[in-house]
Parts: C-alpha cells; structure tokens; sequence
C-alpha cells in the first residue's frame, strides 16, 4: 500500500549555494499525493511536484521549477531517503530557494524519516516496471541507461584523473540495509580548484568542509577522511536514487551509469517516458 508519514520532520541548514538558512519540513499528505514541494516564503505558496518533468536545472543539482517560475534546488538527497523509506506521499514545506544541504549526504534525513515512521494508506501502491532497455548517451563518453529488473539494481562507475578518488564502482540491489549503511552516509565531493571557482562566480556560499568531501591534489582535506570506501561513487548512486525517484515511482529495473550526473539521470527519465513500450506501472 501507498504510505506516508506518521508525523511532521523538520530539518534546518543552509543552503549550499546560497548560505542562506533554510527550514524544511516534511510532512504526511494523503495518498495519490505524490512528493510535492512548497514554496512558504513566496506570495501564495506556490507548490511543484517532484517530477522529472519539472526539472528546470541540472547544473551541480537536481533543480525543480514551476510555471510561475518558483523553483526549489537540491532535492536529490531528500528524495533519495524518501524513495527508500518507501514514503509515497508527502508535502516538504521549504523557506528558501535551497533545501538545507545538512551534512552532504542522505544521512541525517534517512534516519530522520525512519525514526518518524511511516503509515500505511488505502491505496495500492504501484511501480515503475522497465520493459524495455532505454540508454543515454553524451559525446563526452557518459553513458546511462535502464533496463528490466525484478527490483531495483544500480550498477555504477566513476573514474578520475586524482589518484584519491581513481575508477570506483559500485553494484548492487538497493535495499534499506545497503542504503543506510553505504549510500545514505556518502557526502558530496569536489576538487579544491572547483570550490575555489564556484566561490569566484558566487556559488557554493554554503559549503564547507562540515557538508562536502574536499579534494586537494592527492589530499582529502577533511580531518576524518572518508566515511565510508568508495564514498565518491556511492555519493553519486545516492543522487541517482533521488533523481530516479522523480519518475514519480519507485522502480523496477536496472540502472547502469558511467560517469554521469544529474543531467544524464533526467535525460534518461525523459527517454523512458517519450515511448509506453518502454515501461509499465504495476502493483506490487
């Protein structure tokens, strides 16, 4: 069945690009609902779903957007832990253009939504069945594609030129063992000339070393190091789960990627949904 949560969970950070505060606050909402955004410091509160359709920007995000021109960016992570706490429908009341990154990572979220519960509803819940294999393809070499599965599988590969981070892989099913103990905890990353850019052109206002693994040559800056092995790519399955879980579904299928991002995920959606012989939505 379709469910929701058992109470209100609320969040406040900052917003990674910003550095504004940002408060979040998840909450139940009937079933059919879907994942819905609102706007509470904009004149009526305008309201966007969660849907690969809607998304307005992909630039080191998952950005999305209504016709009125209200936007809410960095949902990636938040859809992710929902997806996996298996929580259909909610209402995630946000105050400013960003969610609050929190630590980087799907992990304070997760935990969150779990320790909330969640409460069945009178609906059956349905599925997006992949039928058919659908690929994306850029002319840099990423390549993304989903193809038919009996559960939700991610085969996935990074490789870069900085020894510390190198060729990772990850693969496996997606359960909530596996995401709570090696994606949700998985943080952000970037070089140290990539911060030092963003930072030029005003982005990234929020970042810090509390909210992103930072790279510096063959360095990690960060005093802890990594949480986890291969927190780099895992990072990106967390982003994948999210970004996936914008087709509106939880999924039935494989996921393989390499080297890809948030713009490849949504480009992969739009390719699945242009053609009904690519998919069906089916009951559990």
């Amino acid at each position: 069945m379709q469910k929701t949560l058992k109470g209100v969970v609320d969040f406040t950070g900052v917003g990674l690009h910003s550095g504004y505060p940002s408060h979040m606050s998840v909450k139940p909402a009937p079933a059919g609902t879907g994942i819905v955004f609102k706007r509470t410091d904009l004149p009526e509160t305008p309201e966007i779903k969660a849907l690969y359709s809607n998304v307005a920007d992909t630039r080191n995000c998952t950005c999305i957007a209504a016709a009125s021109g209200a936007a809410v960016s960095t949902i990636e992570h938040i859809m992710a832990a929902l997806a996996v706490a298996e929580i259909n429908n909610a209402v995630i009341e946000v105050d400013n253009l960003e969610t609050p990154i929190m630590d980087g990572s799907g992990k304070i979220f997760y935990e969150a939504l779990l320790k909330t519960g969640c409460v069945e509803q009178d609906v059956p819940e349905k599925f997006l069945k992949i039928t058919k294999e659908v690929v994306f393809a850029d002319d840099k070499g990423c390549r993304i594609s989903l193809s038919p599965a009996e559960d939700f599988y991610v085969d996935f590969e990074i490789d870069f030129p900085s020894k510390i981070v190198g060729h990772q892989t990850f693969s496996g099913r997606i359960t909530p063992e596996v995401f709570a103990s090696e994606i949700a905890p998985c943080r952000t990353f970037c070089e140290k000339y990539q911060v030092d850019y963003l930072q030029s052109i005003g982005l990234i206002k929020g970042g810090s070393l509390e909210n992103a693994v930072v790279l510096d040559g063959e360095k990690i800056l960060n005093p802890e190091g990594f949480r986890v092995k291969n927190e780099c790519v895992n990072h990106k399955v967390l982003d994948a789960v999210g970004d996936m879980f914008t087709s509106g579904f939880r999924l039935k299928g494989h996921l393989r990627a390499f080297k890809t991002g948030h713009y490849h995920n949504n480009e992969l959606l739009k390719i699945l949904f242009s053609d009904k012989a690519n998919y069906e939505i089916v009951e559990a």
